[in-house]
C-alpha cells in the first residue's frame, strides 16, 4: 500500500513540475546569423525493494533524480558552427548540483566526407553515448545501465580534444559514417568512480583519462537497418589518500573498450542491440588494496519499442552486465541482470511522462562503480531488486 501511495504522489508531483515549465525555444539572429537557444529539464521518482539504487534512497522512495541543461549554438557560415551546453544534475549523491560545461566546441564541415570538431566534444561510442543528456529522445526513463551507466555519465559523455568525421556514400551499398577522436576526459569528482572509492576509504583528489578512439556505422541498403562498431583506448591515472591519509594511486596498463551495435526501424517498430567488452589491467599503489586489478567486463542488451500513434509508446529491454567474464558468472556480486518494461506518454510536443519497471538480479561488485554501492546499503546486499521509476521531462 505504501508503494502505491508513493507512486501516486510521484505522478502528481512530476506532472505539476513539468506543467510549470512554459518556456519556448528562442531563435534569433545576430548580424544576420541564426542563433538558437534550447533547453531541457527532467524530474524523476524511484522506489524499490531489495537494494538502494544509483545512490538514491529508493527503499523509502526518492525524488532525488533531477537534471537540466541549456544550450546555445550559432551557424556562423554555411560550414562553420559553434555551440555550448551548461548542465547540472542531482541523482542521489551523484552530481550534487555542481554545474558543468557539458560540451562546447567549434565544428567546421569541409565536405560531406570530411569535417572537424574541436573543444569539449561529445564522445561517439555506440548508439546513444553522445545523446545520454537528451531524455526526450528516448523511450526509457533510464537507459540500459549495462552500457550507459548514469554513475559514469559526466566522464563518459564527452572529451576535450578533437574529432575528424564524415559520411561516405557507397551507392547501392548505403553509406558509411565515421568518427575518429583523441583527447582527454575531465575529472568528475561527483561521479560514481569517486563515490565508489569512498566506500573503500579512498578519497580521490584527481582522476585523469586520456583517450583515442573511433566509430564506424553503416547505413545499410536495407531500409531502416543500421550497424556499427566503436573502439576506445584509455589511459587512466587517479590520485588520492586512503583511510590513514597515506597516498593512494592507480594507473591503467590497459583499458580498452570495443562495442558493436545494430538498430532496425520499420514504421512504428524499433529494435536495438548492443554489446560492449571492456578489458582492464590496473596497477594500484595502496596498503589496503591488491597491487593489480584485472577485469574483462562484458555488457549487452536487446530492446524493442513500438509507438501507438502520436502520444503513446511502449517498450522493453533486457540488459546484462558482468564485472569479470573470467569469474563465476552466476555469482550475485559478479553480475547485474535487468528486465525492463516501460510506457512513454507524450502529453504535448514538449512534455513527456515515462513509467517504468525494473526487475533486477544481482548487484555486481562494489568496485564496478555502477548502480549498487555498499555505503548506500549498509545492511548488506539482497539478491534481487524491483524498481519502479516515474520520470517526466520538458524540452524547448
Amino acid at each position: 500500500m505504501h508503494f502505491v501511495v508513493k507512486a501516486a504522489l510521484a505522478i502528481a508531483v512530476a506532472s505539476n513540475s513539468a506543467a510549470i515549465l512554459c518556456a519556448q525555444s528562442t531563435d534569433f539572429t545576430i548580424e544576420g546569423r541564426p542563433v538558437q537557444i534550447h533547453g531541457f529539464a527532467s524530474q524523476g521518482f524511484a522506489v524499490s525493494d531489495g537494494n538502494n539504487y544509483l545512490t538514491m534512497n529508493t527503499r523509502t522512495g526518492s525524488f532525488s533524480f533531477t537534471d537540466f541543461g541549456v544550450n546555445i549554438s550559432a551557424q556562423l557560415t554555411p560550414k562553420l558552427r559553434i555551440g555550448a551546453q551548461l548542465y547540472d544534475r542531482n541523482i542521489g549523491h551523484l552530481g550534487n548540483w555542481h554545474p558543468e560545461v557539458d560540451w562546447a566546441g567549434v565544428d567546421y564541415k569541409f565536405q560531406d566526407w570530411l569535417g572537424i570538431r574541436a573543444g569539449k566534444i561529445k564522445t561517439v561510442l555506440g548508439l546513444y553515448n553522445d545523446t545520454q543528456d537528451m531524455e526526450f529522445l528516448h523511450t526509457w526513463a533510464i537507459l540500459p545501465q549495462s552500457i550507459y551507466p548514469l554513475d559514469l555519465r559526466s566522464s563518459d559523455i564527452a572529451h576535450i580534444g578533437g574529432d575528424l568525421y564524415g559520411t561516405v556514400a557507397l551507392k547501392q551499398l548505403g553509406s558509411l559514417a565515421y568518427t575518429v577522436y583523441a583527447g582527454f576526459e575531465p575529472t568528475d569528482l561527483y561521479g560514481g568512480y569517486v563515490y565508489g572509492l569512498k566506500g573503500f576509504g579512498v578519497n580521490v583528489t584527481a582522476f585523469n583519462r586520456s583517450l583515442q578512439g573511433g566509430d564506424l556505422r553503416w547505413n545499410t541498403p536495407v531500409q531502416g537497418l543500421l550497424a556499427g562498431v566503436s573502439y576506445m583506448n584509455q589511459s587512466v591515472h587517479s590520485r588520492g589518500t586512503n583511510q590513514l591519509g597515506l597516498p593512494s594511486t592507480s594507473r591503467s596498463r590497459k583499458n580498452q573498450t570495443s562495442q558493436f551495435y545494430v538498430q532496425y526501424t520499420r514504421g512504428a517498430l524499433k529494435l536495438d542491440g548492443e554489446y560492449r567488452r571492456n578489458m582492464q589491467d590496473i596497477f594500484v599503489s595502496d596498503l589496503f588494496a591488491p597491487p593489480e586489478i584485472l577485469a574483462d567486463s562484458r555488457s549487452f542488451y536487446g530492446s524493442a519499442t513500438y509507438r501507438f500513434g502520436k502520444h503513446l509508446e511502449v517498450g522493453g529491454y533486457y540488459s546484462r552486465f558482468y564485472l569479470d567474464w573470467a569469474d563465476k558468472l552466476s555469482d550475485l556480486d559478479n553480475h547485474i541482470f535487468d528486465k525492463v518494461a516501460s510506457v512513454r506518454l507524450d502529453l504535448t510536443g514538449h512534455w513527456d511522462l515515462k513509467i517504468e519497471g525494473h526487475f533486477m538480479n544481482g548487484y555486481g561488485a562494489s568496485d564496478a562503480f555502477r548502480s549498487f554501492y555498499p555505503q548506500d546499503n549498509p545492511q548488506g546486499f539482497k539478491p534481487t531488486t524491483n524498481l519502479f521509476v516515474i520520470r517526466t521531462g520538458y524540452q524547448f
